[in-house]
C-alpha cells in the first residue's frame, strides 16, 4: 500500500490530458471494500479533474448508478454481499442514455477469470494494486471508446431524425402523388362512350403513381369522332403533366382549344388532317414547349356511318385491327415520334372497318410486356390475346386484356405505362 500512496504523491502535479469542454468520462464511481483503496484512487482521480463518487459495496453502488449514472464504474472484484461480478451484471441490466465504461479491479489474472468478466459485461481489467501509469492508459482507452460510441449514437439519432423527416416528406410526396393520380385519371374521364354504330372503351393504367400515357376520344361531328393514344418519353411527374398538356391541345370539353378542329367558313368546326394535327403538335414541342420530353402518337378521325379510319402514327406502336372474323392485322407506317426533329414530315393512312370489326391503339407497354424469363409479349403475343378474347367487347375486353397481361407477367411488375383506344363496329344483325 505504500507503493500506491508514494505514486499519488509522486504524480500531484500531473493532470490526465482531456478536453475539459469535449471529455466524455466526467463522473466516475469506485467501489471497493477497503477505505483505503478507495482514497488512493479517489485521490488519482480527482487529481486528473474527475467527479468522484464512492461506493463500499455492489449494493451501496446500485443505489448511486439510480441516482447519478456515472461514465465510469471502477469496481474490486472481491466484496462482501454482492460482488464485482454480480453488480457488473446489475449495472448492465439498468436503463442508461449512454453506454457505461466498466473497469474491474481484481488479483486475479486467470485467463477463466477474464473471460468471466467480460462475460459479466466487464469492459477491461486492472489489477491490484493499481499503477496509476496504467490507470491513466486505461481510462485514456475508455475515453476514446466511450468518444466513439457517443459520436456514433449523435449520428445515430441524426440519422434518425433525417429519415423521419424523409419519411415525413415522403409521405407528403406520396399524397401528392396519389392527388396527382387521380387528376390524371380524371383526364380519361369516360371509359365507354356509345355512338350508336359503334362504341369506343379507354384504358389507362399507370406503373406509378403518375405515368406518361394519356388516351382520349372527342367528336368530330354527325358520325364522326378522333381518337388519340399517346405516350410521352420517361415516367412519373414530368411526363404527368405534359400528357395534361397534351391533353388540353386535344380536349373534348373544349373543342375552340382543339388543335385536331378547325373552324370552317360557316362558323362551324371539322377536323383537320391527323398528318397536319401531328405537324403543329411538333413545332409547338420544338419551339414553345421547353422540355426534353418527346412523345409518339396514334391520331385517328373515324366516320361511323362509312367506317372509313384516317391514322397518322409517329413512333407509336402499330394499331391491331380485328377483322369480325377473328383475324388480326397489324396496320400504319411506323413514323417518327413528336417533339425530336424539326420539321418532320407525318403520313397518313386509312383502314376500311366494316361491322363487327374493331381497332386497338395502345402502348408499347401491351406489347413489350415481359415474362419472369424477359421475354416479350410482342405483337403476335398481342394477336393471339385479341384472338382468344373475340367474342369479349368494350371494357370486359380491356378487363380481359389487362388480366391477361397480368398472367404473362407473373410475379413481375409491370414496368411501363399500359393503355390502349378500343374502336368496335356493332356487328350486323343476323337475319330473322
Amino acid at each position: 500500500m505504500v507503493r500506491g500512496v508514494a505514486a499519488v504523491r509522486a504524480m500531484t502535479g500531473q493532470e490526465v490530458q482531456t478536453d475539459a469542454g469535449g471529455a466524455v468520462i466526467r463522473r466516475v464511481l469506485v467501489v471497493d471494500d477497503s477505505r483505503l483503496q478507495r482514497r488512493i484512487l479517489i485521490a488519482l482521480l480527482q487529481r486528473w479533474g474527475f467527479e468522484v463518487q464512492e461506493a463500499a459495496s455492489g449494493d451501496d453502488a446500485q443505489r448511486l448508478c439510480r441516482e447519478a449514472p456515472p461514465d465510469l464504474v471502477m469496481s474490486d472484484w472481491m466484496m462482501p454481499g454482492l460482488n464485482g461480478l454480480e453488480f457488473c451484471r446489475e449495472f448492465r441490466r439498468m436503463p442508461r442514455d449512454s453506454y457505461g465504461y466498466f473497469i474491474l479491479l481484481t488479483s486475479k489474472s486467470d485467463k477463466e477469470e477474464v473471460a468471466l468478466g467480460l462475460d459479466a459485461g466487464a469492459d477491461d481489467f486492472l489489477t491490484k494494486p493499481v499503477d496509476p501509469a496504467e490507470l491513466r492508459a486505461r481510462i485514456a482507452a475508455g475515453e476514446r471508446i466511450l468518444r466513439m460510441e457517443r459520436e456514433l449514437t449523435a449520428k445515430n439519432r441524426l440519422i434518425k431524425s433525417t429519415l423521419d423527416e424523409l419519411q415525413m416528406l415522403y409521405d407528403s410526396l406520396d399524397n401528392d402523388l396519389i392527388e396527382a393520380k387521380k387528376l390524371q385519371q380524371s383526364l380519361v374521364s369516360e371509359r365507354h362512350r356509345d355512338f350508336g354504330p359503334a362504341a369506343v372503351s379507354l384504358m389507362l393504367q399507370s406503373s406509378g403513381h403518375v405515368g406518361g400515357d394519356l388516351v382520349g376520344t372527342f367528336p368530330i361531328g354527325e358520325n364522326r369522332i378522333g381518337l388519340y393514344g399517346i405516350d410521352v418519353s420517361g415516367h412519373g411527374i414530368s411526363s404527368a403533366l405534359m400528357t395534361a398538356r397534351l391533353a388540353g391541345y386535344l380536349s373534348a370539353a373544349v373543342p375552340e382549344h382543339n388543335l385536331a378542329l378547325r373552324r370552317t367558313d360557316d362558323g362551324g368546326l371539322d377536323a383537320r388532317p391527323p398528318a397536319e394535327v401531328l405537324g403543329l403538335l411538333n413545332r409547338l414541342m420544338m419551339s414553345e414547349i421547353e422540355t426534353e420530353h418527346y412523345f409518339t402518337i396514334v391520331l385517328a378521325n373515324a366516320d361511323l356511318a362509312t367506317g372509313r379510319i384516317i391514322i397518322a402514327q409517329a413512333g407509336h406502336p402499330y394499331p391491331a385491327l380485328q377483322r369480325a372474323s377473328g383475324a388480326v392485322e397489324f396496320v400504319g407506317h411506323g413514323g417518327l415520334p413528336v417533339g425530336l426533329i424539326d420539321d418532320a414530315q407525318f403520313d397518313e393512312f386509312e383502314v376500311m372497318m366494316s361491322p363487327g370489326d374493331r381497332l386497338l391503339i395502345h402502348s408499347d407497354g401491351v406489347t413489350e410486356c415481359a415474362d419472369r424469363d424477359g421475354a416479350l409479349l410482342d405483337d403476335e403475343g398481342l394477336a393471339g390475346i385479341m384472338r382468344n378474347l373475340r367474342q369479349t367487347r368494350g371494357m370486359a375486353f380491356l378487363e380481359s386484356l389487362m388480366w391477361k397481361l397480368s398472367e404473362f407477367a407473373g410475379d413481375a411488375d409491370f414496368n411501363d405505362d399500359i393503355s390502349g383506344v378500343l374502336l368496335e363496329f356493332r356487328p350486323s344483325p343476323i337475319p330473322g
